[in-house]
């Protein structure tokens, strides 16, 4: 599809939608634009240390299971 085609059916498309839901459209677009400067990505090596962080701790054991964890959640 052509971003022309694209393009026009977006326009179609929006004006049919409520203001909340269009809020909410341009919301998704800001996000996959990463547009939110306020928002902080962590370096590839922080995330890496991160996931390393998270396996050794459930190698010790230091972890929730799932069913523990729907269970803790029902009762917010």
């Amino acid at each position: 599809m052509t971003a022309t085609a694209i393009k026009k059916q977006v326009d179609n498309y929006l004006p049919l939608l409520t203001s909340k839901q269009q809020v909410l459209v341009l919301e998704m677009i800001k996000s996959l634009l990463n547009v939110d400067k306020e928002i902080k990505r962590i370096t590839r090596k922080q995330y890496n240390k991160e996931i390393i962080d998270a396996a050794a701790r459930i190698e010790k054991g230091n972890s929730v299971s799932h069913k523990a964890a729907l269970k803790e959640l029902s009762k917010w």
